[in-house]
């Protein structure tokens, strides 16, 4: 059997088991391994032994339990609440500003985290409901929690990004900086289009009324200290990383620490909301090693069968494409892709095949993780399958419908599409921070 028929064959076998209701690394990791015991004989079982010393030895992976258990202190702690609260009353008086506030919380949350769901939950469950009380149009604000959430896996420290890193063989610490950037770029975007929004149909997002705008000063200030606190801790860890003091293991140990000392100093640490939050950190971080692993495997006997290189053949050679359209194709194959599957599945499935072709185009593969992490955005909020939707719906008020959910996603889609096409135009907006900081 040729190369390219055995790599068909492993694809369709491995849709097959997805579809059929299998998790995710067990299709995966299933398919790698008989794969390279079919190709390579008893000898093939060297490939998944070897790859789980290679993840077990991968020492950036401590972030990602300890930057999940930061993010759920603040979320289990109600510490996020006090922080909504202060966008509450400092953004109230603007039109639009409980929404524009919200966009930021979930840039907190996403710094915090690194996870779509953290973000999701804190606004479906906190913010959501205090919009809806305002007079906010359900449609609109449904679109802004979705959108907002899925800055989690763009900006630093995402989850994503720590599995591309992995399976492309890229610095963790370059793909954090190259997400900076583009996550505050669609930040501003979509405070951009609600304040624009707003202002032209103010009955969408209306202003605080005047009893509410009257909070006193002390008042303002004491919010103001009490919702400041997440900010601080991630500027403090980010800050003593960026002055080198500490690696991006030890920033993360910090930020960890410095979170369980915050929510206990604040009175919102009980034995039951620890036992929540470690149970919760768990079931994620193994989550995701199992998945790494997995997709180890997996790509490591397509390095083996050089499929990335036949690929690149057909595609130069054979079709007669240039680097931007063969750039912009695969861009297309992940937004459509993304329709039907999560982002881990998607991005198991093709980076094996694409990174290799990414690299040897030319372009920048750490420039090509955040655009591959931006089409995964796009996904989380795309119908059928989008993570977000589903996750709405169960978390929303009977009042918002499937309908409202699905229209709302309509500008925030748009807006994302734009930031990536902007992104590929002008590639410094990802990668300024990673040649100019080296953090290896």
């Amino acid at each position: 059997m040729s190369p390219s028929a055995v790599a068909i064959t492993m694809f369709a076998s491995m849709l097959v088991l997805l579809l059929s209701g299998q998790r995710v690394f067990g299709a995966i990791g299933f398919v790698g391994v008989v794969g390279a015991l079919l190709l390579w004989g008893t000898g093939g079982q060297e490939l998944p032994f070897n790859q789980a010393i290679t993840v077990m030895n991968w020492y950036p992976l401590l972030t990602v339990p300890l930057f999940i258990y930061m993010g759920y202190v603040f979320s289990e702690s109600g510490i996020a609440d006090d922080l909504y609260r202060t966008f509450h009353v400092w953004f109230g008086p603007v039109r639009g500003g409980l929404a524009i506030g919200t966009i930021a919380l979930m840039v907190v949350i996403s710094a915090i985290n690194g996870l779509s769901v953290a973000g999701m939950a804190i606004g479906a469950t906190v913010a959501l409901p205090e919009l809806l009380k305002r007079g906010y149009d359900k449609t609109m604000v449904t679109g802004v929690i979705q959108g907002g959430s899925t800055l989690g896996i763009l900006l630093p420290p995402s989850v994503v990004l720590v599995l591309y890193a992995m399976i492309a063989r890229q610095p963790v610490s370059e793909l954090w900086l190259a997400g900076v950037f583009p996550g505050l770029l669609m930040a501003a975007v979509f405070v951009a289009y609600i304040y624009i929004r707003c202002l032209l149909q103010p009955e969408l997002g209306p202003a605080l009324p005047p009893e509410e705008r009257n909070v006193p000063l002390a008042e303002k200030l004491r919010l103001l200290r009490a919702g400041i606190l997440p900010f601080a801790i991630f500027f403090s860890m980010t800050g003593i990383f960026l002055m080198g003091i500490t690696n991006l293991t030890e920033s993360s140990a910090v930020g960890a620490l410095a979170s369980t000392v915050a929510a206990w100093w604040r009175g919102r640490l009980s034995w039951k909301i620890v036992d929540a939050i470690v149970r919760q950190t768990l079931a994620i971080s193994a989550m995701f090693l199992w998945i790494i692993l997995a997709a180890l495997c997996f790509s490591s006997v397509f390095d083996g069968l050089g499929a990335g290189r036949a690929l690149a053949k057909l595609f130069v050679e054979g079709w007669g494409l240039s680097p931007w359209e063969i750039l912009l194709m695969m861009q297309l194959s992940f937004i459509i892709m993304g329709m039907f599957l999560d982002d881990t599945a998607m991005l198991v499935i093709v980076a094996p095949l694409y990174v290799p072709l990414v690299i040897q185009l030319g372009f920048n593969p750490v420039w090509y993780g955040i655009l591959y992490t931006i089409t995964c955005q796009i996904a989380y909020i795309t119908p059928p399958f989008g993570y977000n939707l589903f996750l709405m719906r169960a978390m929303a008020p009977p009042e918002v419908t499937l309908p409202d959910i699905y229209r709302s996603i309509v500008p925030f889609t748009a807006l994302m599409i734009l930031c990536l096409g902007l992104i590929i135009v002008f590639p410094q907006i990802a990668l300024w921070l990673p040649e100019n900081f080296d953090l290896r």
